[in-house]
């Protein structure tokens, strides 16, 4: 197959090439071309800025566009308008964070998308994302009725995660010693291996498939216990476990998410059910997980080796997200100082 993927460079985007790639289909990537543009040599690369710069675009055919870019509605449009007469199937790569709650456990493609009071709005932040990938969605979906697959991924980890929330627990387990950590370890988590998502949206694609899916896992109820003795026993680390209360991170303004990656405060009704979204439907279509040994063992070696990379020590290489050492050090002592 030919395929067209905006984007490509980064992340999802790269093992989206790969995975197309290994399966010997023909690639063409268009993008701005600033970030990582060594990769891929033999690909042809065509330049341009989707927001207003898509000449490269005109007078080609391709079988199925991957969309991996989008955040806007006005410039997902324009590409989908353009693309619809160049392909048969557009593929936009969404997130579960259209739904505006999670107030039920197993949340599945049914439930309604969040909307914007002002619909034109372009200012991309915590509350506006979701809605405005809602609104994208409904641009392709437009654009191209009836030859549309919308891939609604949820915590996306792995190598080459730009986030690095989920790399924050993997780097920090195996720095060993105390570890804070939320809430208790039966409490759940969801993600995806960034390949496994790749390797089946490629198969999706293969076999045109078309509609709403969410994309997260695994097929099992993953606890935050598991995910983190699966860091101690990759890394062989002595970390040890300090479970703190919901209750005393909110007392300490511990900012979830971001700074504490992987906690959602339960509290929270609204949230309730983000770590229990459906993904049935994927799981039907032929989505499978890798095990979580491989994901936590492979990050951790992409990890260390941007560390050499860097030629820096660990504590120097600021992540993305996560606290930092001395924050999570003042919170352990807070913690153990209670009632004393």
């Amino acid at each position: 197959m030919k395929l067209l993927i905006l984007g490509g460079t980064v992340f999802v985007g790269r093992y989206l090439v790969e995975a197309s790639l290994a399966r010997g289909h023909e690639v063409t990537l268009f993008n701005r071309g600033q970030h990582n543009p060594e990769l891929y040599p033999d690909v042809e690369k065509l330049r341009g800025d989707r927001d207003g710069d898509l000449a490269m675009l005109r007078g080609r055919r391709w079988d199925a566009v991957i969309d991996t870019s989008g955040y806007l509605p006005r410039v997902v449009r324009a590409s989908a308008e353009l693309l619809a007469e160049a392909t048969e199937h557009y593929i936009f790569i969404s997130s579960i964070s259209v739904y505006p709650h999670f107030r039920s456990l197993g949340l599945d493609e049914s439930a309604a998308v969040g909307t914007l009071d002002d619909p034109t709005i372009e200012e991309v932040n915590g509350e506006s994302y979701g809605p405005l990938k809602a609104l994208c969605e409904r641009a392709v979906v437009q654009a191209l009725p009836g030859r549309t697959l919308v891939i609604r991924p949820g915590l996306i980890v792995g190598p080459h995660d730009v986030s690095d929330r989920f790399t924050y627990w993997v780097r920090r387990v195996a720095q060993g010693g105390e570890v804070l950590a939320p809430e208790h370890p039966g409490w759940h988590t969801q993600l995806i291996d960034v390949r496994d998502l790749a390797e089946w949206t490629v198969r999706m694609v293969e076999q045109k498939q078309i509609g709403v899916y969410n994309a997260t896992g695994p097929e099992y109820e993953l606890t935050i216990g598991r995910l983190l003795d699966t860091c101690r026993t990759v890394s062989g680390s002595d970390a040890r476990f300090t479970w703190v209360s919901e209750q005393f991170l909110a007392e300490q303004q511990v900012g979830p998410w971001i700074e504490l990656p992987l906690w959602i405060p339960q509290s929270d009704p609204d949230m309730l059910g983000f770590s229990d979204v459906s993904c049935g439907k994927a799981i039907a279509a032929g989505l499978r997980f890798r095990d979580l040994t491989l994901t936590v063992r492979d990050t951790l070696a992409w990890d260390a080796g941007r560390l050499e990379q860097a030629d820096a020590p660990a504590q120097a290489l600021q992540l993305r997200a996560g606290l930092s050492r001395e924050r999570e050090q003042a919170l352990l002592q807070a913690w153990a100082n209670q009632g004393t």
